[in-house]
């Protein structure tokens, strides 16, 4: 009875022992994880000259994007240790359009809030149980912009355009155009324990859309001006995951 109770510290010993070396199962086939954190959008912008409904384009007139933040959330599926399938969310950014060249003396042309879903299909380097683990992948989203409205300076600049300066009395609206964009994606999670993670990925969008402007002129008619805007944005995002 007596050696019976002198293993007992033995065996509880080797029992913590071989919790600690079990793996920490942080990302395998099955997992689902949330991430919550934060986009960064940086546009790598350029554009075509405003063309006017007449098919003269102003000289040397052009627009560029600012960068946008936004709170971003994905979800993610592991299929396989290695094969995940990630939706990206988040509360749609808002982009100022700024004007250059002969427009620069407008200041912002407009603004506009960017609606872009992705999916995403990635593949995680190293093992399930890995605490670091790079990944890259690929996917598809769909872009769409609402809240779109014109500067007041822009505005008048539309009208005097038109009516060779005589009125200002002229209102204008615009339209961008929806589209999908290819996602290319490369980044890299650090999982603390079974459960927690911080991730740290770069996706980039070559995108592109068309801006349809409708001036209502003080006779009732409307004209249309129209330009194209490449975005191009590289898109960080930096959060906290949590495995379940």
């Amino acid at each position: 009875m007596q050696k019976q109770f002198s293993l007992l510290p033995k065996i509880a010993a080797l029992s913590v022992m071989v919790a600690c070396a079990a793996p920490a199962m942080a990302q395998t086939a099955g997992s689902n994880v949330v991430n919550l954190g934060w986009f960064h959008l940086a546009p790598q912008d350029s554009s075509d000259p405003l063309r006017l409904s007449t098919g003269a384009a102003v000289p040397n007139s052009g627009a560029s994007v600012s960068n946008s933040d936004t709170v971003g959330l994905a979800f993610t599926h592991f299929f396989t240790d290695n094969f995940a399938l990630t939706a990206d969310l988040g509360i749609p950014p808002t982009f100022h359009l700024n004007g250059t060249g002969s427009l620069a003396g407008i200041g912002e042309i407009g603004k506009a809030k960017q609606w872009s879903p992705a999916i995403v299909a990635k593949w995680f380097f190293g093992d399930g149980n890995s605490k670091f683990r790079p990944f890259v992948g690929a996917g598809v989203s769909y872009v769409w912009y609402d809240s779109i409205e014109l500067s007041n300076n822009f505005q008048r600049q539309i009208s005097s355009t038109y009516t060779g300066g005589l009125s200002t009395a002229a209102k204008s609206t615009a339209d961008l155009s929806s589209s999908w964009a290819p996602v290319l994606n490369v980044g890299a999670v650090y999982n603390f324990d079974k459960n927690w993670s911080v991730g740290l990925s770069v996706s980039y969008l070559p995108l592109k859309t068309d801006a349809d402007i409708t001036t209502t002129l003080p006779s009732g008619a409307k004209v249309h001006s129209t330009t194209s805007l490449t975005l191009n944005p590289i898109v960080s995002f930096l959060s906290v995951g949590y495995k379940f």
